[in-house]
Order: structure tokens, then sequence, then C-alpha cells
């Protein structure tokens, strides 16, 4: 892009007061506009900054909570219910189910592929009739409240790859995630916390677990302002937030000002946007040193709702506790949660750990569905519960009937939704009696994205960024609507 055309693109609103100063009845508009909090979106209750201005066309959700099972939990031992496959136990995968599909390099030279039937028993729950596994009984409780979607696949067949591609709508890392998008496109709807925030809950299953790297929260080549804040389960939430010793807040009030008198003139000067970023992180940084203690202080929650979280829930960092932190964000007008849990990449002993995994996340993420419900919250918040892939119906390495490992898979996999608009109590597509190819109803990780979008009022076709010479957006250059699981 032409470089003046390109400043003159990213002159902001507030360069554009700033440059026109001269102009008394206009730079008393801009003055009054950046001191009146009045006039803020933290009283107004409408979205402020987005680069839409105003949704689409109307959102069925306002906020989304994102629980993300980083590592690929098995669909054949929590949701995808194969009883044929008991017959099928230590047989080869038949050429004619596997079709020549891809392999990772962890089992293409295995001899054999046997089949590994799930050792854990399933029972249909609710009215809808769902299959849900013996390890997860709290989120079988609440089976009426959740669309199951059985037919997930994606492209990539590795984790890295895998969790950007679900997260940023590519397998190469420079996109902006997911939040990130919905920032850049709706602004935030509170003045005292982020808009998206990311989580990162302990775990007791596999503890050689995939590494998860900013990017998956990240801007990528949006305006930095628009990334997601990562939380921190021990110490200050967010480094460098408390003051140092000997600074009080009307001397860091003080400092503040003073360095952003210095930012605004340096902007004048070069009208670079980032610099108006750090400006508003500042300033952020600021507000959040009253908002965040607050937001973590559980000490007011009742009784019965900690106990609804288990015993877990007073443990900083937990999943339990990173969901009702995830709640009391939301309540706070925080768009966007996404807490990442990892420990799912169960290659070989996995019906061990699964059944920690199964304890560390089911009952939190039951009790999330159940709280936000109770506060009629649940409407408009969009949950959403998955990983990057699923997992093989043949073992990786030694097969026994209790114990055996499953590679990756990303031909098929489940991931469930709640609230923000989707039918509760629903199955949504069907793979084959392997769990290895999908028979009904695919969902491509886009159309997930695109549907996501789609429940908060916007167009993801529409929603687009201009860079490197051409408009990119989340879902790349495809992607569907599922509206057979819309209300």
């Amino acid at each position: 892009m032409d470089p003046i055309l390109e400043h003159k693109q990213l002159m902001t609103r507030r360069h554009f007061f700033g440059k026109s100063a001269m102009n008394v009845s206009v730079g008393s508009a801009a003055l009054a506009s950046m001191m009146g909090p009045q006039q803020t979106v933290a009283d107004s209750g409408q979205p402020t900054g987005g680069i839409l201005h105003a949704p689409h066309f109307p959102a069925k959700a306002k906020r989304v909570i994102y629980l993300f099972m980083s590592g690929a939990p098995s669909q054949l031992d929590l949701f995808d219910h194969k009883p044929k496959m008991d017959e099928w136990y230590d047989k080869d995968l038949p050429d004619s189910i596997r079709q020549g599909q891809r392999l990772t390099t962890m089992t293409s030279k295995q001899k054999r592929f046997p089949i590994a039937p799930s050792r854990f028993k399933f029972q249909q729950h609710g009215k809808s009739g769902a299959w849900v596994s013996e390890l997860l009984p709290h989120t079988a409780s609440v089976a009426d409240d959740i669309c199951f979607i059985k037919s997930m696949h994606t492209e990539a067949i590795n984790h890295d790859p895998a969790i950007t591609y679900i997260q940023t709508g590519s397998q190469l890392p420079g996109r902006p995630s997911l939040g990130a998008w919905l920032s850049y496109g709706l602004g935030t709807m509170n003045r005292d916390l982020p808009d998206f925030v990311a989580l990162t809950a302990t775990w007791t299953g596999r503890k050689s677990a995939q590494a998860l790297y900013n990017r998956l929260w990240g801007a990528g080549f949006l305006p930095s302002k628009y990334q997601g804040v990562s939380l921190r389960s021990q110490g200050d939430p967010v480094l460098y937030l408390s003051n140092p010793p000997g600074v009080d807040p009307t001397a860091r009030r003080q400092m503040l000002d003073g360095l952003s008198q210095l930012n605004q003139k340096l902007y004048a000067e070069v009208g670079d946007p980032e610099i108006n970023t750090r400006i508003a992180q500042y300033e952020m940084a600021y507000r959040m040193q009253s908002s965040v203690p607050d937001l973590t202080d559980i000490s007011n929650e009742p009784k019965h709702v900690l106990d609804m979280y288990g015993p877990e829930v007073t443990t900083p960092g937990t999943f339990a506790a990173s969901c009702l932190l995830a709640r009391r964000m939301v309540e706070r007008d925080v768009r966007f949660v996404q807490i990442f849990i990892r420990g799912w990449d169960q290659h070989g002993g996995l019906p061990k750990d699964i059944a920690n995994q199964c304890r560390d996340v089911d009952q939190g993420g039951a009790a999330l569905l159940k709280d936000l419900k109770e506060r009629g919250m649940l409407d408009d918040t969009l949950v959403l519960w998955g990983g990057e892939f699923g997992r093989t119906i043949y073992c990786q390495g030694g097969l026994s009937r209790e114990n055996y490992g499953r590679d990756h898979h990303p031909r098929c996999f489940t991931m469930w939704a709640a609230g923000g608009g989707i039918k509760p109590g629903m199955t949504y597509g069907q793979t084959d009696d392997f769990s290895y190819n999908i028979t009904e109803n695919p969902v491509h990780i886009h159309d997930l994205n695109a549907t996501i979008l789609h429940q908060l009022g916007i167009d993801h076709e529409r929603l687009t960024y201009r860079y490197q010479g051409r408009d990119f957006r989340l879902t790349d250059v495809h992607g569907n609507i599922v509206k057979d699981i819309l209300m």
C-alpha cells in the first residue's frame, strides 16, 4: 500500500481531533469526549470502539465463553458411542474405512491398526437422549441444555497447526484470534476490564502436554489493542499490575498523566496508531488495579454457588476456579473469555489420564452452564467446549481391554455448544461405526467460526481487515453458518 494513503487510513479519531485543535468547537468536542467517562460504554450499555459501529444484524449472543481442551479429547471415550466396536476388539481397521487417509508419523510405521473399543460405559441422558460417557456425569446432567456436534472436522493433523487453525482460521501463525476479531469488530462493552481475556487452567492428566503460545489469543496483524489479556493464577493476575514499593496511587496517576502527554505529543508528530494503543493500555492497567482484585475476590459468592462448582473452586488456577471467574467476567461485560486446559494428548495410557482430565473439567463446566442459566445469562452467553481434533479408533502402542492409546484424528471429532441462541438438547451430525468418517452433516472448523460470529450479529464474510494487499477474515475463503443448530 502507498505509505501516504496508509497513513491517511490509519488516522484515528484522536489524531483527527488533535490536528483540528485550531478549531475551537471541534477541539472542545474532542476534549469533552475524552474527559467524559459518563459517555462511555460502562454507562450506556452499548458496545463502543468496534470497526462495525453496530452488528450487521440483531445478535443472539452478547458474550462467549470458550472452554478449550488442548491436546484433543477422545470423542470415542466421551460422546461418540460406538458399541459395535466391542466385536472388533484387536481386529485391524478395514482399508475400506481408512480409505488411504493420512496418518501421523507416530503410527504410520505400525504394522497393524488394531481396534480399541472404549472401556467406559455410556448412557443416554435427559429428554434429548444424548449419549454421554460415565466419565462426565455432571455434563450428562445438563445434556438438555447442550447441542453436541459430532461431525466436526479439520485438515490439520498435528497439534500446533491444528490449534492455530481453529483459533485463527489459518494453520500458519500470524493471523488474529477469534477473540481479537470480535474485539476489532464489536469493540468493548466495559471500560474497567479487557474485552478479551485468556485463562490457562491447571490439570492432572498427562503432564507432558503441548505448549500454548500467546498467538492463540493474539491480535496477529490487527492493532495490538485487540489481543487477549492473559490472567495468571498465581501472584498478580496481570504482571506489574500492582504498584511497586514506594509508589502510591497518586504518584502512579501523576506518572501516567505525564506519560500520556508525551505519547500524545509523539502521536501528533508521527501518527502511529500503536501509540494510541499504548495510551489506552496504560489507562486500562490503571483501572484494572481496582477492577481485577474485585473480580478475583470470590469471598462474597454464596456457599451454594461454590458447592456447585466443586471443592477445587477455591484453588486458584483450577478449571473450576477459572469457570467461576469466567462467569464473574461476563457478568461485568467482558465479551470473550477463553479457558485453555492442557493434558488431553493421550497417545498411551488413555483410560487413566482421560479419567483425571474429566474430573478436572466435568463439574466446573456443568456448573458454569447451571450458574449462567440461574442468572438468566445463558440465553445471551454462548458457551463452547472442545479441542483441535479427535482421536483414532485404532490403538497406538500396546493394546489391552483396560489400557490403550489413540493417535490424532482430524476426520471427525465432537464439540458442544450451549446458550447464545443454540438449540438445546440436540445432537447434530453422525459418524460411521468406527468414528472414523462423517456420514451426516459435516461441520468444518470454518463453519463453526462462521456460526459463532453469526450469533454475535456478524456476517463472517464482511468482517475483514486489509493487510499486505488482500482482505483477510477469520474464515479465510469459505465457511457456512450451521443453521440447523440455531434457534
